[in-house]
């Protein structure tokens, strides 16, 4: 019998994990990928492009290539594959503004003890969520860095896949949309949605950079507010978790879809086990502190939803190690 005593590195190395995480967010602040996306520099090179001064900045680089975010070939770094990817802002792939915006405002997080106590957000007065809608500038930088071609959200070639589907329904693969409610509009093989507030901002986001082709319609509406009319699929990224009204949700977009029509669900969903997705349970805690009824949840939970309103054949797929998608028949 071993009388060794575990170690407490993991408890040490998760209550500093905050660190990391500012780490990454100065680096996305001073462009140091993007600066990077040119080629390698020294340390003394990066100090010169980003106006920095000697002392912390070679800890703090060689922090980043601790962290995975950075290479370090002798005394030159580069980004790694995935951070020049994703962290180069010259790319339409960028993702840094949702760095920043997640890192932005963390203060709620200190009331983490209270928000478990009372099950109430722990926001200042009564902004949620919903207040990045409200701003042009926050909304704007919202659409650009929470799109869901991302590769991070659906995979390397930033499409949902789709394997081939009963009732004569072709493979294809889309990028994604987020999705609302929709007014009249003209066919479409697929249709997507955004918030009447996201307004150009929105249609452009999905249309111009998303690079959606032409079987696919974007259109500014609301959900609750009249029957959505849509295609053979229609895409849900716009977080039925946010709502206590999700089989509505979802029994609107079945009424609205044709015979052998098909609704995806995408998100960063709670594996079933309900054990490996950390990211996907932080954000249902998230969730707890930032909105007055929101929730995470699992692909089970899911499909049973669509069931309860008529879809048949539904199934869950693994975009990435953190998004899945779940798909439901009419």
């Amino acid at each position: 019998m071993s009388n060794e005593h575990p170690s407490p590195e993991a408890i040490m190395q998760l209550t500093r994990a905050y660190a990391g995480s500012k780490a990454l967010v100065s680096a996305v602040e001073l462009g140091l990928f993007t600066t990077l996306a040119n080629g390698r520099l020294t340390g003394a090179e990066l100090r010169a492009e980003l106006g920095l001064q000697p002392r912390g900045s070679s800890d703090w680089l060689d922090a980043l290539v601790s962290l995975g975010m950075l290479e370090r070939d002798g005394d030159r770094y580069a980004n790694n594959a995935a951070s020049d990817l994703y962290l180069d802002e010259a790319k339409s792939t960028y993702v840094g503004g949702m760095v920043i915006g997640m890192a932005a405002d963390t203060s709620h997080w200190d009331s983490l003890t209270a928000a478990l106590h009372t099950g109430r957000p722990q926001i200042e007065g009564e902004r949620d969520y919903l207040d990045q809608y409200r701003d042009p500038a926050l909304l704007t930088e919202f659409m650009r860095s929470n799109r869901p071609e991302h590769g991070c959200r659906t995979g390397d070639r930033g499409e949902v896949p789709l394997e081939p589907l009963p009732h004569g329904h072709r493979r294809r693969s889309r990028r994604g949309m987020r999705a609302g409610s929709a007014r009249a509009a003209p066919p479409a093989a697929h249709r997507g949605w955004v918030r009447p507030s996201h307004g150009s901002t929105g249609v452009r986001s999905l249309r111009g950079r998303a690079r959606v082709d032409r079987s696919a319609a974007v259109l500014p509406g609301r959900f609750f507010c009249r029957p959505a009319a849509v295609g053979r699929r229609a895409r849900d990224g716009s977080r039925p978790d946010n709502w206590s009204w999700r089989l509505e949700l979802l029994g609107k977009a079945y009424r609205a879809l044709p015979g052998g029509g098909a609704l995806i669900v995408y998100e960063s969903m709670i594996d079933d086990d309900r054990r490996t997705n950390t990211f996907g349970l932080l954000l249902s805690v998230a969730m707890l502190l930032a909105t007055h009824d929101g929730f995470g949840y699992t692909g089970a939970q899911c499909r049973a939803w669509l069931s309860d309103v008529g879809f048949h054949d539904t199934y869950v797929e693994p975009l990435t190690s953190l998004d899945s998608m779940v798909v439901g028949l009419k």
